[in-house]
């Protein structure tokens, strides 16, 4: 199977950040009197725009808008953002497409301030040709980067490969013209992305065996 560049998504996908992001919406709901939630719940209602996500939660954005209330969980969030680790078996994943000069970026809602300091701290800058995040924290969604990223590099969608973890990445590579490889141990529950009928893989290792086999 042709493939010349991997999109690779960061938060759940690369990142192993669902217990603090449910950590950190926790201390959030617990300031406004809202009920916390566990992360089997949060795996089946977390969503793009987030702020969809919020109003499931409880939130009432005519009380407390959506921009004050996100940007304190992003606060939160980045009190301990590094404390997360990659998932296991991350750099050899990415070593494994390295070693088939397949080219390789990551493409994320958080914003590239944040996303450049946690792609060097977990010292992955070697692997990527473009590390792409936004202008804001609220993640509205990442499609129109990815569309001018596109257009910018005068890339062939259709022989990208785009990796993720959430509903969303499976819009983005579909609406793009992207080939789409979901994972299930990120923000998003099994069942949910299994509804898509994307190829799908539990663990970085899975998908490593697969990449090998199937992708030159």
């Amino acid at each position: 199977m042709k493939c010349e560049h991997i999109v690779w998504d960061w938060n759940g996908t690369l990142l192993d950040d669902v217990w603090l992001s449910v950590q950190s919406i926790n201390k959030i709901l617990r300031k406004y009197s809202l009920p916390e939630i566990e992360i089997s719940y949060y795996l089946d209602i977390f969503t793009f725009p987030v702020i969809d996500y919020y109003e499931k939660l409880g939130f009432n954005f005519n009380k407390n808008p959506f921009e004050v209330v996100g940007t304190e969980f992003i606060d939160e969030y980045t009190r301990h953002q590094l404390n997360p680790r990659l998932h296991k078996d991350t750099i050899s994943v990415l070593d494994t497409i390295n070693s088939l000069s397949i080219s390789q970026s990551i493409v994320s809602a958080s914003t590239q301030k944040m996303l450049n300091k946690l792609v060097k701290h977990h010292g992955l800058n070697k692997y990527f040709e473009f590390i792409i995040g936004q202008d804001n924290h609220y993640a509205y969604g990442k499609e129109n980067t990815v569309r001018i990223w596109i257009r910018d590099n005068n890339i062939n969608p259709s022989s990208v490969f785009f990796i993720g973890d959430t509903l969303h990445d499976f819009e983005v590579a579909k609406n793009l013209g992207m080939r789409c490889i979901l994972l299930s141990h990120g923000h998003t529950s099994k069942h949910r992305l299994q509804n898509t009928n994307s190829l799908m893989f539990s663990d970085m290792k899975s998908l490593m065996i697969w990449i090998i086999k199937n992708i030159n």
